[in-house]
């Protein structure tokens, strides 16, 4: 292959959606590892992810209302589903996590997490009284045997306990950000979901701190990122800028040109990216076992969400024979990519 075709493919797998998705894995991947340096010097998990959602939200804010221009409506119409996004799948998702932080390795808090499309699929099971498919069953398993081994119970470092229920807390918010995010809906652009979310949850952020229900403690000494040691401001802007504006909005970016489904399938390298970021900026590795243990939670998802998109296209397949002249295709990216980190 001569030289610039290579540069064209390059290019062209850059712009494609499939590049897009991996940068916003890739940037949402450092928010542990800023949050991290922010809390070893004093920061409180509740003040990190205030300042976080605040910052970001004051940016994204104009570029929905430039969306919204005309059609105010939409914010009337979908409030509840706003409010619930930003509440749970915003401030609680993170705070649980940034508190799962700051107990665990930014990979082990982030894997236990990741073990939210396990429990939609238990949750289902027991709602709908209906056994998983094979394949569904088999990712189960297949996570819940990676957990254990995460976990490490044998090992002679112990896990913290408390840091455990925190990621799980964590896991529980992403398992109802996912069934809010679900619902079909094409009245509600995906970036005033995400601004509209940002703003809630950093609002009730500072609500729960300001009477007293939640630490409030900021720092202003130096953060440590790697061999640098870097003013406090570094680290929040890294946290604001990278792993919450561009991590976003290249996200939703993802989802409208791959599919949500898919765009989703490709955040599961949040994971990798995480590990890598932890181990480059804070000299973290999980151990051996533990990583044995994350690449099994990584392939049972995986299985999950294959086994989910067959399910897909067979249901698909099945309307198309029955009703060959009603079929239209499936609206693609109305879902805003997941605050996993």
């Amino acid at each position: 292959m001569s030289a610039p075709t290579t540069k064209a493919d390059a290019k062209g797998f850059l712009a494609s959606g499939l590049g897009i998705a991996l940068f916003s894995s890739a940037v949402f991947g450092t928010s542990g590892s800023f949050a991290k340096s922010m809390l070893e010097t004093g920061w409180s998990p509740g003040a990190a992810v205030a300042v976080r959602l605040t910052g970001a939200a004051l940016i994204l804010v104009i570029p929905a209302v430039v969306v919204l221009r005309g059609r105010w409506h939409q914010l009337k119409d979908n409030w509840l589903t706003i409010l619930l996004f930003g509440f749970i799948g915003v401030a609680g998702c993170q705070l649980f996590y940034f508190n799962a932080v700051a107990r665990l390795s930014v990979g082990v808090a982030l894997l236990l997490e990741y073990l939210a499309p396990v429990m939609i699929v238990l949750w289902l099971w027991i709602a709908s009284r209906r056994r998983p498919r094979a394949l569904t069953s088999a990712g189960a398993l297949l996570s819940l045997g990676g957990l254990v081994l995460v976990l490490d119970l044998t090992g002679a470092v112990k896990v913290d306990f408390i840091g455990v229920l925190w990621g799980m807390a964590a896991a529980v918010c992403l398992v109802i950000y996912f069934f809010i995010t679900a619902k079909e809906n094409d009245t509600l652009p995906p970036l005033v979901l995400a601004s509209g979310g940002l703003v809630v949850g950093a609002l009730t952020m500072w609500l729960i701190g300001i009477v007293g229900l939640l630490p409030m403690t900021f720092s202003t000494a130096d953060t440590t990122l790697g061999p640098w040691t870097t003013p406090w401001w570094v680290s929040v802007l890294g946290l604001v800028i990278l792993a919450t504006v561009l991590a976003y909005v290249s996200g939703i970016m993802a989802a409208r040109s791959l599919g949500s489904k898919v765009a989703s399938f490709v955040s599961l390298t949040e994971v990798l990216f995480a590990v890598l970021w932890a181990w480059l900026l804070l000299g973290e590795l999980p151990g051996s076992i533990q990583l044995l243990g994350g690449l099994l939670i990584v392939g049972g998802v995986v299985l999950v969400r294959i086994d989910e998109l067959r399910g897909d296209r067979r249901a698909a397949a099945a309307r198309a024979l029955d009703h060959p002249n009603d079929v239209e295709p499936v609206p693609s990216g109305h879902i805003a990519k997941a605050p996993q980190g």
